[in-house]
């Protein structure tokens, strides 16, 4: 993996963040499985909870610069997808960071099982080292499945 290249990327893209009011851009650039680089800066908003953190706009750009797979909004999560592969993080320095939780837990839908994310002064981390014991779609799938038994429906 080319850290320097995906580094380089984020710090890129941090440049144009939108940081009026905390005034701490993150950059973000990411592998995927189809050897895609995509990136993503954070870009705030007055009414700080509704900040988009520069992993948001990866993912976003995932799909909407992605091949169509023309099963309309739903997700076969079984079908072949690009995910994430590898990820740099940096803030306005270019110093590699992690992402927060919130964006870790979003990433991890988004991620192949063995994703790695760039660390400040260290070794590359998997993700799945990041967020241990991460909630993600085969747990919706097993709610559904415990409450069709116990209605009756399976």
């Amino acid at each position: 993996m080319d850290w320097e290249l995906l580094r380089g990327e984020a710090v890129a893209v941090c440049a144009r963040a939108y940081v009026p009011y905390s005034r701490f851009p993150v950059g973000v650039a990411a592998l995927t499985t189809r050897g895609r680089i995509l990136t993503g800066c954070n870009v705030e908003n007055a009414a700080y909870g509704v900040v988009l953190c520069a992993e948001c706009g990866l993912v976003s750009s995932l799909y909407g610069t992605g091949e169509s797979r023309g099963d309309g909004p739903v997700l076969d999560h079984e079908a072949e997808r690009e995910l994430l592969v590898a990820l740099s993080c940096v803030d306005g320095n270019g110093t590699p960071i992690t992402p927060c939780g919130r964006c870790r837990q979003l990433l991890f839908e988004h991620a192949s099982p063995d994703m790695l994310v760039e660390m400040d002064g260290g070794p590359p981390l998997p993700l799945t080292d990041l967020l241990p014991h991460a909630f993600g779609a085969p747990n919706l799938g097993a709610v559904a499945t415990a409450a069709a038994t116990l209605k009756g429906d399976s």
